[in-house]
């Protein structure tokens, strides 16, 4: 029977610091770009003109040098490569982890810190099913805003007079809620992770600092996306 050898190139990117650093850097690009995508929600408050040439902009950074759409196909495609890396190194961690443990009936580690004798943070338990959630908003999200396919409040062709119809529906912006909630516990617990892997978590101060920045950049980006839609559903933005 024929035996397979990896180079020690093919080695060290299987390894789980190769897998955890993949994680990492994926997850602070998508951290930047919920940063830039929360200023671009924020537009709404400056009015239908304001939001709307924002959007339209969007599609035309890069001109000439780029074709129209070039530069946001490329920042699309550099996301679709952070959330699938980020998914898959994921994906492996857990499988890894669950192997190591002898299986899902295992605790994960012990510690007196916490009531059922497991040390976690509420950040850390959630991070998987948030991820979950968050996935299947993320398409519901394109189906609405994106790609105008679903039309809750209202069908229009203008970006600024969709998110107020769609943020005029109670339910929508109790889904919006829902995920952005999971959106902050993922990013309180990756933030400091992510920071942690790449090694600045190098002392007691440093981890205190990555402690609250986790914290800071979760509160940042929750509060932010959700300020549009509840001052829209409360009338106070139209």
């Amino acid at each position: 029977m024929a035996t397979t050898t990896l180079s020690p190139t093919q080695r060290a990117v299987r390894t789980t610091v190769a897998l955890k650093a993949l994680m990492a850097v994926s997850g602070l690009i998508l951290i930047g770009y919920l940063l830039a995508h929360m200023y671009g929600n924020l537009k709404v408050f400056a009015g239908q003109q304001a939001f709307d040439d924002y959007a339209h902009h969007l599609r035309t950074l890069g001109e000439p040098i780029l074709p129209h759409t070039g530069l946001l196909w490329i920042i699309r495609v550099v996301l679709l490569a952070a959330v699938f890396g980020h998914g898959w190194a994921a994906f492996k961690l857990w499988a890894r982890a669950r192997h190591a443990r002898g299986g899902g009936g295992a605790k994960r580690y012990q510690s007196t810190k916490g009531r059922t004798g497991v040390q976690r943070t509420y950040s850390s338990f959630t991070l998987r099913w948030g991820g979950i959630v968050i996935a299947l908003f993320v398409i519901f999200h394109l189906l609405h805003f994106t790609w105008n396919t679903i039309h809750p409040g209202g069908a229009s062709d203008s970006p600024y007079q969709r998110v107020v119809n769609g943020f005029g529906v109670w339910w929508v912006v109790v889904a919006y809620t829902l995920a952005m909630v999971a959106v902050g516990f993922h990013l309180r617990h990756g933030t400091w992770s992510a920071l942690t892997t790449l090694g600045l978590n190098t002392s007691a101060a440093m981890r205190h600092r990555l402690n609250v920045l986790a914290y800071v950049v979760a509160g940042v980006v929750t509060v932010g996306f959700l300020l549009p839609p509840y001052s829209i559903l409360l009338g106070l933005v139209s």
